[in-house]
Order: C-alpha cells, then sequence, then structure tokens
C-alpha cells in the first residue's frame, strides 16, 4: 500500500521553504473555504483544519521537526462528514522532507502516510492535495 506523495522543486533555500511549511494557513488555504485555528511552529502544537462548509475538518499534532529538514503532523481527529467511515484520516501523518537537490535547488516531497488507494477517501483527498502543491509551487516560484 503506497501512500500519496507529491514533490515539488524550488530555488527557495531549505530555511525559506521550511519556515513557509510552518504557517500553515499561507499555503494549506485559498481552495474550499478552509478555516485554520491555532499553532503550527513547535513540536506538540496542535491545530484544527475545516473546509467545504464542515465536509472535511481535521486536527493534527506536530509530533516532529528537524529544522530545514524535515516536518511531521499527526491527524489525531477527523470528521470527513461525506464518508461513510468519517474518522479515516484519524492517526495517518502529514510528512514533509526537505533536501538540497543542487546547488541553487531544494526539493520538498510530501506524503500523506496512510492515505492509501484502499480507502474511500483516496481519490478526492489526492485531488485536493495536488491541488494544495500545485498553489504551494506557485508560492515559492
Amino acid at each position: 500500500m503506497k501512500s500519496y506523495s507529491f514533490e515539488i522543486e524550488t530555488r527557495k533555500s531549505s530555511k525559506e521553504v521550511f519556515e513557509l511549511l510552518l504557517e500553515i494557513e499561507r499555503w494549506w488555504s485559498g481552495i474550499y473555504d478552509e478555516t485554520i485555528t491555532g499553532k503550527s511552529k513547535k513540536v506538540n502544537d496542535e491545530f484544527t483544519f475545516s473546509a467545504g462548509g464542515g465536509m472535511h475538518f481535521s486536527k493534527q499534532k506536530l509530533i516532529e521537526q528537524v529544522p530545514y529538514k524535515k516536518i511531521v503532523w499527526e491527524v489525531t481527529e477527523s470528521n470527513l462528514s461525506f464518508l461513510e467511515n468519517p474518522r479515516e484520516w484519524e492517526h495517518t501523518k502529514l510528512k514533509f522532507d526537505i533536501f538540497e537537490k543542487d546547488k541553487n535547488r531544494t526539493g520538498i516531497t510530501f506524503t500523506h502516510e496512510g492515505l492509501v488507494p484502499e480507502i474511500a477517501c483516496y481519490e478526492q483527498c489526492t485531488n485536493a492535495w495536488t491541488q494544495y502543491f500545485k498553489n504551494f509551487q506557485k508560492m515559492l516560484n
């Protein structure tokens, strides 16, 4: 079972990318009338994400952070009301790996660990993630 993954490249430094990713409301918004509350900058910070008129609600906790290299949030609660099992995202992880591609390029790999083709949300959720990361990529250019 391969979890959803998306890779981006930019000329921004790993420090710039890392700091932007921690500003969750800057890149995980602007598509489905999202509301984000809470904090997302230090380990143990928690934030909630709501979108689509309440069709998607999730709560995330920052569980791992390696400056300029890695960020991991665990989904501690979810209510995806459009699914038979609205708690599908619970205990999945949102992982960002940041790495130097070459002298002038930084790579970012996002993996939603646990978002696999076998679950009901896979198609809709991967389409949404792809939209968010295409917007994020524009922010990085």
